[in-house]
């Protein structure tokens, strides 16, 4: 009996092996290329960097919004083998629906690529303060390149040491794509110093502010508004 029960559990283990491995997180697939910036109820951020022909295994994402930080083309696997050849310019942002595949950097160069997971079941995100919406009152700067009903994505152009008017935001991620340096006069009053990195992201509640741009290069930001 024992030699047949131990020969059952090979035959089992041998068929486990044989099967595809489930996706998997990618953060843990590849932590030397997926490192989680932000997390909280709403998002989970991820900042993705695949070297030159480089491959991320099967993994998955909810939900997401991408911002390409450099060029991408990519060979991207799903679970069922189709294959298809993904390309973005960068600073070009895109809306992904919830997804399971393998990627492959097809180019000679190095990718970098944010990714904000929009959490499923999270609470509803701090709504906007009763204050102006960007986009009206700035249309000149503040432009919507996405919206559907879990985000609303903003890319602000501010000139060198342009003022820009009172606004409010609900809770949003926000991705330099250029270095900046800008302060934001808050309702209450307080002025803080926000001095960015090419890439740099950070996460922020409900709030209203004015923001300066004191530097004397044109900023760019890509602004993702939870809904």
């Amino acid at each position: 009996m024992r030699r047949h029960s131990l020969y059952a559990l090979a035959v089992i283990l041998m068929g486990s092996s044989a099967r595809p491995l489930a996706a998997q997180d990618p953060a843990q697939v590849k932590p030397d290329s997926i490192h989680v910036e932000i997390e909280n109820p709403w998002v989970r951020v991820l900042r993705a960097k695949l070297g030159p022909h480089q491959k991320l295994p099967m993994h998955e994402h909810p939900a997401s919004v991408a911002v390409y930080l450099t060029d991408v083309d990519e060979r991207v696997t799903s679970p069922d083998g189709k294959v298809q050849e993904v390309m973005h310019k960068a600073n070009e942002v895109a809306y992904r629906d919830p997804t399971r595949h393998a990627e492959e950097n097809l180019s000679d160069r190095a990718l970098e690529v944010i990714v904000v997971e929009l959490k499923p079941g999270a609470p509803k995100a701090q709504k906007a303060p009763d204050a102006p919406d960007p986009v009206k009152v700035e249309p000149e700067h503040v432009t919507v390149p996405l919206e559907n009903d879990r985000v609303r994505v903003l890319r602000t152009v501010l000139e060198p040491h342009l003022k820009g008017p009172v606004h409010g935001h609900p809770s949003y991620v926000v991705v330099y794509l250029t270095g900046l340096h800008t302060t934001m006069k808050l309702a209450d009053g307080r002025t803080v110093d926000n001095p960015r990195k090419p890439g740099d992201v950070a996460f922020r509640n409900a709030y209203t502010h004015q923001t300066e741009n004191i530097g004397d290069h044109t900023a760019v930001e890509i602004q993702i508004e939870l809904k």
